[in-house]
């Protein structure tokens, strides 16, 4: 472990110099070693050295804390160049390295993850309500058999980005009015990954991926609905340099029935019966979704009376059991195609009392709505 250089000898001035010869000192350094000005690697690594030299000797209470501590060889840095890691200079003076809480720096890597995928998928209602496997064909991004999702051509591999050092991030140093200002952008050569294909992989170009059309099995639980979101793991897009594939999320689209209607997961639906059936009762047979469903109606059935037939609507998604299938009965009058029929229905009304004299018409019967 290397010792904390002198911070005087960096900027060119004594241990006695001034605030003003420092920050003199400083300004005519920074001028000649600024990345905009000096495009030389090692000038852009002097003007980071000469800047937290200065950050450090320009304030009063850290510079006193260097003149007790950083000369006698009580803090120490890391191997490697003369201030080992910046991140650890400015971490000693700014409140890290003297028993505080040091800053912990994520190291810049290639590796990124799959993008995800949608599809949209469509179901006919006898599927949404049963479940289905199914396929969808996607054109995806696969891993590059040639250089195995590295990118670099077989044989080479990636080298550190010269632009940052391999850091992934560019270092802005200005002076204000409230001291020096320390910004970090993305380094734009490596895209902030601190690394450089150099030799890139003829087959992928150096994305280390592929285009693929490829057919994946989509399993369709029973008991979906229209707009349901399927969530597929690991079958998207394959990530770059290793990281891990990304998902397919596979939106149902669910066609509506010629004769149910879903709510929750109840069915609905309207049973038309002829006059005669309701009136004498009768057994009759209706649709459902698990097939023909015989039905005994008792004599006098009225228009609008409602029948659940337990278990026999959508089953519960992710769970047992089913909702019901309600059939609302709808009595259909007849009208007469025949004189036999006319004179029958004729004579039905006047048993029943129920045909007017002409010129006198009979009260209507009315009664409250139901749940009102």
């Amino acid at each position: 472990m290397a010792t904390l250089p002198d911070l005087y000898a960096v900027l060119g001035v004594g241990h006695d110099a001034t605030d003003d010869e420092i920050r003199r000192a400083y300004r005519r350094l920074a001028r000649e070693l600024h990345p905009d000005v000096n495009g030389d690697p090692e000038a852009e690594r002097r003007f980071k050295e000469v800047s937290a030299a200065y950050e450090t000797l320009s304030d009063p209470g850290r510079r006193q804390q260097y003149d007790l501590f950083g000369q006698s060889g009580g803090i120490g840095m890391g191997a490697g160049s003369p201030f080992g890691d910046f991140g650890d200079l400015f971490e000693v003076f700014f409140g890290g390295g003297l028993g505080g809480r040091r800053r912990s720096r994520r190291r810049p890597t290639r590796v990124r993850n799959g993008d995800d995928v949608a599809v949209a998928l469509e179901l006919s209602f006898e599927e949404a309500v049963f479940g289905v496997e199914k396929e969808a064909t996607l054109d995806l991004l696969a891993e590059c058999s040639r250089c195995d999702g590295s990118g670099c051509e077989p044989g080479t591999s990636t080298s550190a980005c010269s632009r940052c050092g391999g850091t992934g991030e560019i270092q802005d140093m200005a002076r204000s009015i409230f001291g020096t200002v320390v910004t970090a952008r993305p380094c734009p050569v490596c895209d902030a990954t601190g690394e450089i294909v150099s030799s890139p992989c003829a087959t992928c170009a150096g994305d280390g991926r592929t285009p693929e059309r490829r057919t994946i099995p989509i399993g369709v639980p029973a008991g979906v609905t229209h707009g349901t979101d399927l969530r597929l793991n690991g079958v998207g897009n394959a990530g770059r340099a290793g990281g891990a594939p990304g998902d397919v999320y596979v939106s149902l689209r669910v066609r509506p029935h010629e004769i149910f209607a879903r709510r929750g997961q109840d069915l609905f639906a309207t049973m038309v019966v002829p006059m005669t059936q309701a009136a004498l009762g009768a057994e009759v047979e209706a649709q459902t979704m698990d097939g023909i469903e015989r039905i005994r109606l008792e004599a006098g059935v009225e228009s609008g009376t409602t029948l659940r037939l337990r278990g026999k609507g959508v089953p519960n998604l992710g769970r047992r059991g089913r909702g019901d299938l309600f059939l609302t009965i709808l009595v259909e009058t007849p009208r007469p195609g025949s004189r036999e029929e006319r004179r029958l229905l004729e004579r039905l009304a006047e048993l029943r009392s129920e045909r007017p004299q002409k010129g006198t018409p009979q009260a209507a019967r009315l009664r409250r709505p139901d749940g009102e």
